[in-house]
């Protein structure tokens, strides 16, 4: 188990020797002593970075590519441990986990076809006069800041395109997950990544070290995921040097059911949106909208199948909800729940923590009212709030009734849904399903849910910028 930083190809610990403690959620035992790293490490990153960058931006793409291969080949061969990993300091179950060691590894796989495949122009000016070339380029030194409710796909998600597209990077993990993102950090050294292109810092404290490096002009690009106040103020220290941003803030996902819908199809997509990882998920249903004319047999059947997922540690794999990151986090779910209930909302199953460990119950509230706060909060955790509806324009107009817009989900008559599916302010719909990431489609959000787009052919062109040159026709 790793637990320093990775600065100019060497781990070591911070300069001034302090630590943090790494958490195991489901029984609050302490699994490491992670290295806090200092001003001076980070600006030792940024200095390691900006030495390897020219390099490895002249790297061949087809170079690259087979580096970004072997470490997919390697996160495949150690899928197993690698799940383990992220059970015990995230405190995810273990279906969570190893659905997201392989979905994490994919992006290593895309981004290693995408390398050899950076598009340009070149075409004669309408006047005739010139010919004009467009050339795309590594945009630079990259500072990579990843949360830690998915903390192996997020650092995968970054790094693969930014490494392909030929940027030196620095990564940032969230301080609750820590060891997920040395172990990749590992896997790439160990594919035999040149020494500065990848670099590993956890800044204590968190704010004014994440700043200092974004001011230096070295620094071209943040790519960010978390929540939207932090992108807020991240944003505004950008301003200063003019640095490229991308950006997956928060969302409020509505979760509509149409009054054709199927509903085993609208159960079981309802079930993976809402309780992939525990509901800690940006993607995750946050609120669902059920017409009338079904809404009391979808509950039914709703409340029936959440009744069934067993709840207890990752580490037994025949549980299906694990803990959350943390017991302050369980504590904020609990808070909304209890919010919810004292505002007239009915409690149908759960709502209970446990007495040890950041566990909470799988929980189902009906009678919720559309602007409140348990719809206006991003939940993070298995609690489903259910609105009911009679007009579909009603529904549109709830789902659209907020600052975020990342992930909708619609269940419904194919063509009916796909209508209403156009209408939603999200830059992901789901149609009659419950899960829509994918290493080949663009992730991202619109208002307050982000800024660019990752995965795709659209996540590399995020690290690159284009150069235009003009020749004599």
């Amino acid at each position: 188990m790793i637990t320093d930083l990775f600065i100019d190809g060497e781990w070591r610990p911070g300069s001034d020797g302090r630590r943090f403690d790494v958490i195991d959620p489901a029984d609050g035992s302490t699994i490491a002593a992670f290295a806090a790293a200092t001003e001076q490490d980070c600006m030792d990153a940024v200095d390691a970075a900006a030495a390897a960058s020219a390099s490895w931006a002249a790297t061949a793409p087809r170079e690259r590519s087979e580096l970004l291969r072997a470490a997919y080949e390697i996160l495949t061969e150690e899928a197993e441990d690698f799940a383990e990993l992220m059970v015990r300091e995230n405190g995810k179950s273990w279906a969570d986990a190893m659905g997201e060691a392989n979905y994490a590894k994919e992006f290593f796989r895309w981004f290693a076809e995408e390398a050899v495949r950076v598009p340009g122009d070149y075409r004669l000016s309408p006047a005739g006069d010139k010919r004009i070339v467009v050339d795309r380029q590594p945009i630079g030194v990259s500072l990579l800041i990843t949360p830690w409710n998915f903390p192996a796909a997020m650092a995968t998600r970054k790094l693969a395109p930014a490494l392909a597209a030929g940027c030196t990077t620095i990564l940032k993990p969230a301080r609750e997950t820590p060891l997920t993102a040395a172990y990749i950090v590992e896997v790439l050294f160990r594919a035999g990544v040149p020494r500065g292109v990848v670099n590993l810092v956890t800044p204590v404290p968190t704010g004014p070290l994440v700043k200092r490096m974004i001011d230096r002009p070295e620094v071209r690009k943040l790519s960010f995921t978390g929540s939207t106040e932090v992108g807020r103020d991240l944003l505004h220290a950008c301003a200063d040097t003019v640095v490229s941003t991308s950006m997956e803030l928060g969302g409020n996902a509505p979760l509509i059911v149409l009054p054709g819908a199927d509903l085993s199809i609208a159960v079981e997509g309802a079930l993976q949106a809402k309780m992939r990882n525990g509901g800690s998920a940006c993607t995750a249903a946050n609120r669902f909208y059920v017409h009338g004319s079904l809404h009391d047999e979808f509950v039914s059947l709703f409340q029936a199948a959440l009744g069934e997922i067993p709840v207890g540690s990752g580490l037994d794999r025949s549980n299906r909800l694990g803990a959350l990151v943390s017991v302050a986090e369980r504590d904020k779910v609990a808070a909304l729940v209890e919010q919810a209930v004292a505002g007239g909302a009915t409690l149908m199953l759960g709502g209970k923590a446990s007495e040890s460990g950041a566990f909470y119950d799988a929980t189902l509230l009906t009678g919720v009212r559309h602007g409140s706060a348990i719809t206006s909060t991003e939940i993070f955790g298995p609690v489903t709030a259910v609105v009911r509806f009679d007009d579909v324009d009603e529904a549109v107009r709830m789902a659209n009734d907020t600052e975020f817009g990342l992930m909708a989900y619609v269940f419904g008559e194919e063509r009916e849904a796909i209508a209403v599916a156009r209408r939603l302010e999200a830059g992901m719909v789901a149609v009659n399903r419950g899960v829509v990431s994918d290493p080949a489609a663009p992730f991202g959000g619109v208002k307050q849910s982000g800024l660019g787009r990752e995965g795709s052919s659209e996540g590399i062109l995020e690290f690159l910028e284009e150069k235009y040159i003009a020749l004599t026709a």
